[in-house]
């Protein structure tokens, strides 16, 4: 990581020069806040210098001495100097000021280490002027400044002393929304993606009623004064397909920030106007469930993958289940599931879901198994399985979650669909023991639902699976 020179020292300086207990220098930093001033206020105009007077580009010297002090800056006593000498103020001169996408990125980059210090963070936070400045910089064109104002964002809404200040200040501030939905829907920036999801989730954990107004908003909004060349006036943005278009870029390249989109959806599916915004545009609904059934079934948790995967992969599994699940007892609800052939009809009703479903079972049983291995826990073994749940809350929220869809698909099933389930391998007295195992007692109707439909198709199977299961008696 050599963009940024080593910050310097005041070992030439007089004693008493030192930045707190640092060997960094007060007067060099007081130089170089000195000539940023100068820089946003020129008396001349210089060949890097616009007609306007103001500079477009940064000068060697300058760039370098302004990225020593980002990168000192993340010590608590620079930050503390910088705040004494009045930094955010300059920085606000900065951003009202400057045509330079590189020193707005470097200012808010500094405010953004500033704000990691709780003391810091709550006087910035409580400068109104320098908040709606910063909100601001959400409609920047500049991918690294966006990325520095999204980080900074996320810092201030992680500390709770100030949350909810910033929560306020976005809600009064629907330019937020449009800025936020047209990044996620236009950018190919995977890191920029990531921390503007990072944003929102947050956002939305700590406040449902920005939440909600999302969710309902969709009108053009002006966003002010373009910044760059970014636009004055944004599309008619709704809240679902930005968020998807954002996963679908992060999917390959960042597995965390899937993860972040994908508890975004489930966030949304916590209230009914969220689960409406999914599934009452059919259109919306299929392209929601095509992507998620995708990831369950041809990335995640895949056959040829360790059973040990779950673990890694129980959120983003949690998140992605959840949401399905939502939406297909949303359908179930206005019976969709009598038209599964009508185009009305988002989801894909085939087996290689409940194949899926299935598998992830099977896998915590692996986890479990591997557990007790590893504690050598004699009584465990003679369970059978160990009682992954009360190991890890994690994985037993995720097999809450799958065995609460597998148990509504599981009731849906027609003879035709099981003999589909048969004849590809997803049905077989393996797998089945396997759901049956997991979902009894607690899903006793939709099991025995289920095996009277097997019975139609493989009696065999069917008597076989009974035996196993003796609650299971059929009555005739």
């Amino acid at each position: 990581m050599d963009r940024n020179p080593s910050p310097p020292s005041s070992e030439v300086e007089e004693e008493g020069d030192a930045v707190g207990n640092t060997v960094y220098s007060k007067h060099w930093l007081f130089s170089v806040l000195t000539r940023l001033i100068e820089v946003i206020s020129p008396e001349k105009t210089e060949p890097t210098v616009s007609p306007e007077g103001i500079q477009t580009e940064l000068d060697e010297e300058m760039e370098n001495d302004i990225c020593k002090v980002w990168d000192m800056s993340m010590d608590e006593d620079v930050a503390l100097f910088l705040q004494e000498f009045n930094a955010p103020d300059i920085f606000m001169g900065v951003f009202a000021k400057s045509k330079c996408p590189r020193l707005t990125e470097i200012c808010v980059g500094i405010l953004g280490n500033m704000a990691c210090f709780q003391d810091i963070c709550m006087s910035i936070s409580k400068d109104e002027n320098l908040g709606q400045m910063l909100l601001q910089r959400l409609c920047d064109s500049d991918s690294p400044t966006l990325l520095e104002t999204s980080r900074l964002l996320l810092t201030c809404l992680s500390q709770p002393e100030v949350a909810n200040v910033w929560v306020e200040r976005i809600r009064e501030n629907p330019s937020v929304y449009d800025c936020v939905c047209f990044i996620m829907s236009s950018s190919t920036n995977v890191e920029l993606l990531v921390k503007v999801g990072e944003v929102v989730d947050k956002l939305f954990d700590l406040d449902e009623e920005i939440m909600l107004n999302w969710i309902k908003s969709g009108t053009c909004r002006s966003v002010g004064p373009s910044v760059d060349d970014s636009p004055e006036e944004l599309p008619d943005f709704k809240l679902v397909p930005c968020i998807l278009e954002a996963a679908k870029q992060v999917r390959s390249d960042n597995p965390e920030g899937l993860d972040v989109y994908m508890h975004i959806l489930q966030l949304l599916t916590t209230v009914d106007e969220g689960i409406q915004a999914i599934v009452q545009a059919p259109d919306r609904g299929k392209e929601t469930w095509s992507l998620l059934y995708d990831l369950v079934c041809h990335e995640l948790c895949q056959p040829d993958d360790p059973p040990i995967i779950v673990q890694e992969q129980k959120t983003v599994l949690a998140s992605i289940l959840s949401v399905l699940s939502a939406m297909f007892a949303s359908q179930t609800e206005q019976e969709y599931t009598k038209m599964r052939k009508s185009k009305s009809c988002f989801f894909l009703f085939d087996m290689p879901l409940i194949g899926s479903l299935i598998r992830i079972l099977q896998y915590m049983e692996g986890c479990g198994k591997r557990s007790v291995d590893n504690s050598k826990e004699s009584e465990q073994e003679e369970t059978g399985r160990a009682d992954v749940n009360e190991e890890d809350f994690h994985l037993k929220i995720l097999k809450d979650i799958c065995c609460e869809l597998l148990s509504n698909v599981l009731q849906e099933l027609t003879k035709e669909n099981t003999l589909e389930g048969l004849h590809q391998g997803h049905l077989n007295e393996q797998t089945c023991s396997c759901a049956f195992q997991n979902l009894l007692p607690l899903y006793f109707a939709s099991v025995e639902s289920f095996l009277e439909v097997l019975r139609e198709a493989d009696q065999t199977l069917a008597d076989n699976l009974e035996k196993r299961f003796p609650s299971l008696k059929v009555h005739a």
